[in-house]
């Protein structure tokens, strides 16, 4: 007999069914996608419902939507009426090459064994076909590999052997990502306020941002931007260090004096080191440094918790003079003493200079953590670079590092770009005309008066301060012009009417005279004016 369209199974089909478990819904999941309702037949308690929107359901794609709720005791199923299944079964040798779609042969359809050495052909099996622990057996090794044992890895797909003496000197840092240094301008490139500073007695920023000088009637130092242009350091990418010169000495300093230079750091900066915690963390702390003087352990490094009052020490060596060397001092973990996470100052890390008898009485502490005693932090034998003019200390390339380091695992310097080292920087200062060379005057932003005799200027920060800034402006006869309304104004200084840590608002310190509401240019009558603002430690 005759047939239009495909010959029809030998045997009967049947109907994909799908039961489902009720609950107070109307939405429900299909098992198979359709068009619409109409490719579905549903029964609810036995009975079948009709189909549409206007009706008992609607369908589309695997979404079941009834028009009103089922309960948890109803009994639900559908009958996909497209989904048929045919039960006939191919004669044998009725399918060949010819009846396979290609890839319709997958690894669920073949035998256990099905595939031996006879079908794979040579070279067929890459690495890249090989799974993850797909070799059985492994053991591990007893003892580290002799330089000729050899590792496996694919090279895009492709196995290679590769002899043990070739990855064993490969480290840790080889692999570490680039991050954001805990140490602020470790490389001394940005120096906001000036690159000297001279005839110093008193503590303060002077050059390199973040550097602080603490002083208590140590002598007369020139604090500087030192520009590298050889030596070991700058062989190592640094162009810039921080540099102290003594200028009049001491050499015997009183009881009570002292001297060192030091990083503050916020609470929340520091927090991974988990301080005063059962799972507090060591320090590692690396910088080069040159200076005229030499000595064994005669040169002292500290850290101090403010929170706490808690402090340790670590001493180190300068065997040649005025040769920059590499220093990696580690510092104990410390278990007693939470630091505060906020943005007050918690620990900084100090380099001394020198010190009178009441610094100089005790002993360090260098294998623990200890309640700070000022007698403590130099002891007798320690080098005081107050001693002479002749004497001078630089240092660059400074790092903090989180756990316990040596000089041949130590992480690489982390060097930033000048743009994202200044951005840092400016969290705690920022000077609106840095260093430089402005012959006349220099644009500071948009003025208007408040009134006749009042004007105001707004200044947004180009990054959000620590905290409210303090301001500091030249101030002197004619130091800034206002220039409005085809005439000019002249100003002695500004003062802080209002600030918060994104924006402030300067006034003149001295009447003017203008019109209210009168907007114009404010500027620095010379290239020496500036105007700062400083949210420092």
């Amino acid at each position: 007999m005759g047939y239009v369209g495909n010959t029809p199974a030998l045997n009967y089909t049947t109907f994909a069914v799908q039961h489902f478990t009720t609950s107070a819904t109307t939405g429900y999941t299909l098992d198979n996608a359709v068009t619409n309702e109409n490719g579905i037949a549903l029964f609810i308690n036995n009975v079948r419902q009709e189909p549409g929107a206007s009706y008992a359901y609607t369908a589309s794609g695997t979404t079941l939507t009834l028009s009103a709720a089922t309960t948890s005791s109803d009994t639900m199923y559908c009958v996909f009426i497209g989904k048929a299944v045919q039960t006939v079964n191919p004669g044998a040798g009725s399918v060949g090459t010819s009846q396979l779609a290609t890839d319709a042969v997958t690894q669920a359809k073949m035998a256990d064994d099905s595939v031996g050495t006879a079908e794979i052909l040579d070279t067929n099996v890459t690495g890249a076909k090989l799974n993850d622990d797909a070799i059985s057996g492994q053991g591990a090794l007893g003892a580290e590999p002799a330089d000729t044992d050899e590792f496996l890895v694919s090279d895009a797909g492709v196995l290679k052997r590769v002899d043990y003496s070739y990855i064993k000197g490969i480290t840790q840092t080889s692999f570490l990502p680039i991050a954001t240094p805990l140490w602020y301008n470790g490389d001394m490139q940005v120096a906001q306020r000036a690159t000297s500073a001279t005839g110093k007695t008193a503590s303060g920023y002077y050059a390199c941002d973040r550097m602080h000088l603490n002083l208590y009637n140590l002598g007369t130092w020139t604090i500087a931007q030192e520009t590298l242009t050889s030596g070991n350091a700058y062989a190592d990418g640094f162009q810039k260090a921080f540099r102290i010169d003594c200028t009049t000495a001491d050499a015997s300093p009183a009881a009570s004096d002292h001297g060192f230079f030091r990083q503050k750091f916020e609470g929340q900066d520091v927090q991974v080191f988990k301080k005063g915690t059962a799972n507090a963390e060591t320090y590692t702390l690396a910088f080069w440094v040159k200076s005229n003087k030499t000595g064994t352990d005669i040169f002292t490094c500290g850290l101090y918790d403010h929170d706490n009052s808690r402090s340790v020490f670590q001493n180190y060596t300068i065997s040649s003079a005025d040769t920059w060397e590499y220093k990696v001092l580690n510092f104990p973990k410390d278990t007693t003493g939470v630091m505060d996470s906020n943005n007050a100052v918690s620990i900084d890390v100090r380099w001394y200079l020198g010190a009178g008898s009441n610094f100089t009485g005790g002993t360090q502490a260098t294998t623990a953590w200890e309640a700070q005693t000022n007698a403590n932090n130099l002891p007798s034998g320690k080098v005081n670079i107050a001693d002479s003019t002749s004497n001078d200390i630089a240092i660059t390339g400074v790092q903090l590092e989180v756990g316990t380091y040596t000089s041949s695992d130590l992480p690489p310097f982390r060097h930033e770009s000048y743009g994202d080292n200044l951005a840092r920087c400016l969290r705690y200062y920022y000077e609106m005309v840095v260093n430089e060379s402005v012959s006349g005057n220099s644009p500071l932003g948009l003025g208007m008066y408040y009134n006749s005799s009042q004007m105001m200027l707004d200044v947004f920060f180009p990054v959000q301060m620590r905290t409210n800034p303090t301001l500091s402006t030249t101030s002197a006869t004619n130091a800034f012009i206002f220039i409005r309304d085809s005439s000019s104004d002249y100003l002695d200084d500004f003062v802080l009417d209002k600030a918060n840590s994104n924006v402030a608002e300067l006034k003149n310190s001295t009447d003017a005279s203008g019109t209210s509401g009168q907007a114009g240019t404010v500027r620095t009558s010379s290239g020496g004016d500036s105007v700062s603002f400083s949210a420092e430690l």
